[in-house]
């Protein structure tokens, strides 16, 4: 949906975390860390084994993180072998470079500080 907001919780580490931000209304969690128990939020993977092990753990969307580290080419070169995957890149990502993540595949992005920062600037 073109111009709406989803709001979300992040760095939810475990069911407990999780199970409150949904009951205050997220409409979606995102975890630093893969941990299977709370796989069914969005998990957070470096590698690529842990990307797939996510997703074959029933994650819907990957939380690929810190992505900065890695660059937009992550996205596609992981895609090659593993087209099936959604990624989302996060930690790195900022209003600048988005665009970039999304048109290398990304499914969508999370910008965290870097959108504090400009909302806090007033942009």
């Amino acid at each position: 949906m073109r111009g709406s907001v989803l709001v979300g919780a992040g760095s939810v580490t475990d069911v407990a975390a999780a199970r409150t931000a949904i009951e205050a209304g997220a409409r979606y969690v995102v975890s630093p860390v893969f941990k299977r128990e709370v796989a069914a939020a969005m998990p957070g993977c470096f590698t690529p084994t842990e990307i797939l092990t996510a997703w074959e753990a029933g994650a819907d969307v990957v939380k690929v993180f810190p992505a900065g580290a890695l660059g937009p080419g992550f996205i596609p070169g992981l895609s090659a072998p593993l087209p099936h995957l959604r990624l989302m890149p996060t930690g790195g990502v900022s209003l600048d470079n988005a665009t970039e993540w999304l048109r290398a595949g990304a499914v969508a992005v999370g910008a965290g500080s870097s959108l504090v920062e400009a909302v806090a600037a007033g942009d």
